[in-house]
């Protein structure tokens, strides 16, 4: 699969910076799997389950309240609240 760069962020700096081929998550209207290549587009997080695999098909996992998710064409940025998203 095709990977991408992957920018976690929250209000006290950065969570992850790394490649990732898909982010599971619940966005505005519904639950959303971002993999390589989609299209460019920009949405409210919802409360629910972030799902991170990264290229060796290891998974992160974390919850989130709220955020804010941007897909550009070559990188992926999640703006979060809590920096301690996949620590718990």
């Amino acid at each position: 699969m095709k990977s991408y760069k992957l920018t976690v962020l929250s209000p006290d700096g950065e969570v992850f910076s790394g490649d990732a081929i898909c982010v599971s998550l619940r966005g505005a209207e519904g639950d959303l799997a971002i993999m390589g290549g989609h299209i460019p587009f920009i949405t409210t997080v919802k409360p629910g389950k972030c799902v991170v695999t990264l290229p060796d098909e290891s998974e992160m996992e974390g919850y989130l309240e709220t955020g804010i998710l941007d897909v550009g064409k070559e990188d992926v940025k999640l703006l979060v609240g809590d920096k301690n998203l996949f620590n718990k």
